[in-house]
C-alpha cells in the first residue's frame, strides 16, 4: 500500500451527457475557495461554455456551499501579486457566471458568505435550503462586499441590499429566498432529486418546469425575517452618506435602529463609505464593468487598508478588537476613499479573457 493516500481534489467536475456538474470539496474549510480552486472552476466553465445546456455548482458537506475566499492567505503574505492573481481571476469567473451560455444553478446549501457568493448569485438560479446561510461581512474585516456586490446588493428591493453590504447581516433559510438573494426554496433532502431531474431535462422550459415543482412559494411560511424594518431600512439607509444614515438610525430610536447602529460601530470606517459609493456607482453599472472597479479596490486594499488588520483581529488573532485606520467616520479622508476607485499605481486593470488580445490571454 502507498504510504500517503492521493490528495482529494479540491474541485470535483463531471460531465453527465450535455450537463456538467461542478462540486466544491473542501468541507474542512467550509469549502472556502483559493486561487487553484477557481482556475479549475474557470477553466471547466470555459471548457462547457459551448458544448453544455446546463451546468450545475454544489459542494461537499453539509455546512456550507463555500464561506468565501480565501483572504488570510493574501493578507498574511502581504504579496500584492498574489492578491492581483486571485482577485483578477476570481472575478473573471463572476462575470463569466454572469453572462454564461449554459443554464447555470447554483445549490446554496449552508454558509454562502463572500467568494461563495460570488460563484453562485451571478447565475440565473440559486437554490436556498433551510440550512443556508447568506451574509456579506466584508465592513468587518476592512474590506468592502467585492465580486460583484455593488452589481447585485443594489438590485435588491428598496435598500436592503445596502443595509446587508453595510451590516453583514446573516439571512437564513427561506429568508434569503424571500430577500430575492435566491430564485427557489428547497428542503436539503430533496436536493438530489432534484439534481437527478435537472440533469434528466433537454429543454430550458422542462428545467424551469422542475424548479418551480420543487420549490416552495416564495409567500409561503413564514414572515420575512426583516418585513417589519423594511420602511425603516428604506428610511435610514436611503441617506445620502454614511454619516447620515447613522443619524437617522438615533433619530428612529427603536431597538432594531440602536442594535444597527452598535453594529455599524464595530465596522472599519473607511470600508463603510467605501461600501455605500461602490453600491451607488454600481447600481448604473453592467455586471463586468463594476467588476472592474472593483478589481481596483481589491487591489488598492491589499496594498492599504484596513483589510490587512480586519483578517488579524477576525480570523487570525481572532481578538475581536481591530484597531481601525482612521478610528472614526469623520476622520476619514475623502480624497483616499477617491483614491481606491481611481487607477491603480502600476496601471493594470481588470482584463477579461474575451476582451484581451491573444498576449494577455494568460492573464486570466
Amino acid at each position: 500500500m502507498s504510504s500517503g493516500a492521493a490528495k482529494e481534489p479540491l474541485v470535483l467536475t463531471e460531465e453527465v451527457g450535455s450537463k456538467g456538474v461542478i462540486t466544491l470539496n473542501r468541507p474542512k474549510a467550509l469549502n472556502a475557495i483559493n486561487l487553484d480552486m477557481v482556475r479549475i472552476i474557470y477553466g471547466a466553465m470555459k471548457s462547457w461554455e459551448t458544448s453544455k445546456s446546463l451546468v450545475i455548482v454544489k459542494s461537499v458537506g453539509e455546512k456550507a456551499f463555500c464561506a468565501g475566499g480565501d483572504v488570510r492567505a493574501i493578507t498574511e503574505t502581504s504579496n500584492v501579486d498574489l492578491a492581483k492573481s486571485f482577485f483578477s481571476t476570481e472575478y473573471g469567473l463572476n462575470a463569466l457566471i454572469g453572462n454564461y451560455r449554459p443554464t447555470y444553478i447554483a445549490f446554496i446549501d449552508g454558509i454562502t458568505m463572500g467568494g461563495g457568493v460570488g460563484l453562485s448569485v451571478h447565475g440565473k438560479y440559486r437554490i436556498a435550503t433551510e440550512r443556508t446561510m447568506f451574509a456579506m461581512p466584508e465592513t468587518a474585516i476592512g474590506l468592502f462586499p467585492d465580486v460583484g456586490g455593488g452589481y447585485f446588493l443594489p438590485r435588491l428591493e428598496g435598500k436592503l441590499g445596502l443595509y446587508l453590504g453595510l451590516t453583514g447581516f446573516r439571512l437564513k433559510g427561506r429568508d434569503v429566498f424571500k430577500a430575492g438573494v435566491a430564485t427557489h426554496y428547497v428542503e436539503s433532502k430533496n436536493l438530489s432529486a432534484l439534481e437527478q431531474q435537472l440533469l434528466a431535462t433537454t429543454s430550458s422550459t422542462e428545467v424551469e418546469n422542475v424548479l418551480e415543482r420543487f420549490s416552495e412559494k416564495r409567500d409561503a411560511g413564514v414572515e420575512f425575517v426583516l418585513e417589519k424594518q423594511r420602511k425603516q431600512i428604506d428610511q435610514c439607509f436611503g441617506a445620502p452618506t454614511v454619516e447620515e444614515i447613522l443619524k437617522r438610525l438615533e433619530q428612529d430610536g427603536s431597538e432594531w435602529a440602536q442594535s444597527t447602529l452598535k453594529l455599524l460601530h464595530k465596522m472599519s470606517p473607511t470600508s463603510l463609505i467605501v461600501t455605500q459609493k461602490q453600491l451607488e456607482l454600481g447600481a448604473k453599472m453592467d455586471l463586468k464593468t463594476c467588476l472592474r472597479m472593483e478589481y481596483r479596490l481589491a487591489v488598492h486594499h491589499a496594498i492599504d487598508s484596513d483589510f490587512k488588520e480586519g483578517v488579524r483581529a477576525l480570523l487570525i488573532d481572532r481578538d475581536q478588537k481591530p484597531r481601525w485606520q482612521p478610528a472614526t467616520l469623520a476622520e476619514v479622508d475623502p480624497a483616499r476613499v477617491e483614491k481606491f476607485f481611481g487607477p491603480l499605481p502600476d496601471g493594470s486593470e481588470l482584463v477579461y479573457e474575451d476582451d484581451a488580445p491573444p498576449a494577455n490571454k494568460a492573464n486570466l
